[in-house]
């Protein structure tokens, strides 16, 4: 595969790029929405890609949502999408611990009440989701009460997040055979006007900290995201773009994979880091080079529409 290129995808190219694949993965915030608003002819694109005979998917390492809350908040927006289509954290994490782990157990989770009904829909129980005040002192903490039916540690974005659930997470762990799994690294969530709230990133690196040991992450950039689209869609690399927002995790999740890549510039990352990558001589940065970029994905309109 040659060195990706960062160049403006405009004209005739657009055509040229989309007939050359079957399939688009889409991320979502910062691609084809902004907080509660869809990016201004995002809803046209992925309608007329579908009508187009492409198949499109979301892939998102937001971990609070239910696949069915996201079709949810699609149909709000005016996309057309299926419940099948969508590939958030909450789902890829009980489907690793499923069939990649084959987890015989419970889960002690750290994370939303998305998380624990993704991991309940496919048989899995869990405990831990909700606050977890500090009672008593420091020996009655590190002997709290553990389930013996725990066998999987699992950590994403929770609201409720505190020291009592690093500790918990802390004293399963150093049970060697306890698996332990993250559903991102992102440190940072952006949100509008610049500003940014700690991502899950955070939490995951506190709980490693404490265990000193290291999660398996599912998310972005990580290969099994796109193996569970892949291995469900039978989607061929070869033919497959990914568009997102983010260098780090959209990009990287598209070379690794061996995807084409579109950044849009309606979210987190600029051209300017993204030739800075290209610039720097460091292979792991140059995956962070998009093959492409738009200003929006509405940009692709032109070239759907003629």
């Amino acid at each position: 595969m040659s060195a990706p290129q960062c160049t403006r995808l405009s004209g005739a190219l657009v055509k040229q790029v989309l007939d050359s694949v079957d399939s688009v993965l889409f991320d979502c915030d910062g691609v084809i929405w902004r907080g509660d608003q869809a990016v201004p002819g995002a809803p046209q694109v992925i309608n007329l890609l579908k009508e187009r005979g492409k198949r499109v998917f979301f892939v998102t390492n937001n971990s609070t949502k239910t696949r069915k809350m996201y079709v949810d908040k699609m149909s709000t927006l005016g996309f057309n999408a299926r419940e099948d289509e969508v590939f958030g954290t909450a789902y890829c994490s009980a489907m690793y611990l499923k069939t990649v782990c084959e987890l015989r157990g419970k889960v002690y989770l750290i994370g939303s009440d998305a998380m624990r009904e993704e991991l309940e829909a496919v048989g899995i129980q869990q405990t831990g989701v909700g606050p977890d005040h500090v009672v008593g002192k420091q020996n009655d903490w590190a002997n709290v009460p553990l389930d013996p039916d725990v066998k999987a540690v699992v950590v994403g974005f929770d609201e409720h997040f505190s020291y009592m659930k690093v500790n918990r997470a802390m004293q399963y762990l150093t049970q060697p055979a306890c698996l332990f799994v993250g559903t991102n690294r992102d440190s940072r969530l952006p949100l509008e006007g610049g500003k940014a709230v700690p991502g899950t990133g955070c939490l995951l690196q506190a709980v490693e900290t404490a265990a000193q040991r290291q999660a398996q992450t599912v998310g972005k950039p990580n290969q099994f995201m796109f193996d569970c689209v892949a291995s469900k869609f039978g989607v061929d690399p070869d033919r497959c773009l990914m568009v997102g927002d983010r260098l780090d995790t959209d990009i990287m999740l598209g070379s690794n994979c061996g995807l084409k890549t579109l950044l849009t510039l309606t979210g987190v990352s600029t051209v300017a880091e993204a030739e800075a990558h290209q610039k720097s001589g460091c292979v792991e940065r140059q995956r962070m080079v998009p093959d492409y970029y738009v200003e929006s994905i509405a940009d692709l309109l032109p070239a759907l529409q003629g």
